[in-house]
């Protein structure tokens, strides 16, 4: 069976004449008897019932005409919807993103992508860092944006712009008192941190271990698994911990966290567009791609205040 052969028998049921379902669908008569019969043959049944002049659906035809009409009129659309895909018109695109990334990066260039692209509507399914990479792997997701370096053969990595780690503390901690504490002093403190598969959690592990600090060894009061978790538990006065930067802008502007200087440590990560490698990308993914660097490529974010 094959979409030619429905075509035809949908022109035979509904001009009930082979000659005239011949001449509408620009085929000659035995061919259009031809399709019929290899049809009858597939199924080992009776369609049509060509007895006198006109020509009439049997019981078993009304069941593969009921299919027929569906299978003819979706594949109809396709070229139109082929059409709008290509032309980024009414176009669905999933992306995956870690905590920074889809809470504060994505948002914030929202309005512009869709004013560029008001024929993509986007969803954004967050997670961290390896969850996003999972998702990816699996295919539930066209790109990922996330806030770690991970080796993997299978993931093509685009850098976007930096981001400070910065050691946060609630806006009346000792600490704000003074301009610089040293590495044997923050050791000192109770920590909240990130849970294990985040960007922001394997960013300092790494920059603590670089600088002669066990991370092990630090105070951990909370492992919490949101960047917001974190920041609530800090502006509570829960402990200090590593955050990003570009998340605590108006914290910082109302007084409820501030910044602490570390003497010997500063520690910045790149954001990354992740794509399946030696894959083609769809236009919408390859628009996303375009336009997130164009917009976050550099040193720092566009449009990002901290």
């Amino acid at each position: 069976m094959n979409l030619k052969q429905l075509e035809v028998f949908l022109a035979v049921v509904e001009t009930r004449s082979f000659s005239r379902a011949a001449e509408a669908t620009f085929l000659t008569q035995s061919t259009v008897s031809q399709h019929i019969s290899s049809l009858e043959e597939e199924f080992d049944l009776r369609l049509l019932d060509r007895s006198g002049k006109a020509v009439f659906v049997t019981e078993g035809g009304k069941i593969l005409l009921e299919f027929a009409r569906k299978i003819v009129s979706q594949a109809k659309e396709v070229p139109l919807a082929m059409k709008h895909f290509k032309g980024l018109e009414d176009v669905f695109l999933k992306i995956g993103a870690s905590n920074i990334p889809g809470s504060y990066l994505i948002p914030s260039i929202l309005p512009l992508f869709t004013e560029r692209y008001p024929g993509v509507s986007l969803r954004v399914l967050q997670g961290d860092s390896r969850e996003t990479l999972d998702r990816l792997k699996k295919e539930e997701i066209d790109i990922g944006m996330i806030g770690a370096l991970f080796e993997d053969k299978n993931i093509e990595f685009k850098r976007l712009g930096q981001d400070k780690i910065v050691l946060a503390v609630k806006g009346d901690h000792r600490w704000t008192r003074e301009k610089m504490i040293s590495q044997k002093e923050m050791m000192t403190e109770r920590f909240i941190i990130r849970e294990f598969g985040s960007g922001t959690d394997k960013t300092v592990h790494e920059a603590l271990t670089k600088a002669g600090i066990d991370p092990e060894q630090m105070k951990v009061r909370a492992n919490l698994g949101s960047n917001e978790a974190v920041k609530q538990a800090v502006a509570h006065g829960l402990g200090a911990a590593f955050i990003s930067e570009i998340s605590i802008g108006r914290e910082i502007a109302r007084g409820d966290m501030a910044v602490v200087k570390i003497k010997g440590l500063a520690i910045s990560r790149c954001f990354y567009l992740v794509t399946r490698r030696k894959r083609d990308l769809s236009p919408p993914a390859q628009a996303f791609v375009n336009f997130m660097m164009e917009m976050l490529g550099g040193d720092r974010p566009k449009g990002i205040k901290s």
